[in-house]
């Protein structure tokens, strides 16, 4: 078995051109997996307040967390490390 990173997604290019939904900071609002948990693609890991709106960030991978890297109230950067999976 192999390990994959899931890492913080590129904000949408709309964000710089009107900046109204990426006003102030970005943080995490909430996370929606734990330790050990088994994920699905596109099954939704966290969730992220960016001062305007709530937006899902689903992973890119399936597999078995087994390591999470950020914690609620973190404030993330393109490129983040968010999560280790344990891929099948």
């Amino acid at each position: 078995m192999s390990t994959v990173s899931v890492r913080m997604p590129k904000y949408p290019e709309c964000w710089s051109s009107c900046g109204s939904c990426a006003s102030g900071n970005v943080f995490i609002l909430e996370l929606l997996v734990k330790v050990g948990d088994v994920v699905e693609r596109d099954d939704n890991i966290l969730t992220l307040e960016t001062g305007k709106v709530a937006l899902d960030i689903p992973s890119p991978y399936a597999g078995r967390v087994v390591e999470i890297h950020v914690t609620e109230g973190d404030t993330v950067a393109e490129n983040a490390l968010l999560v280790t999976l344990e891929s099948a």
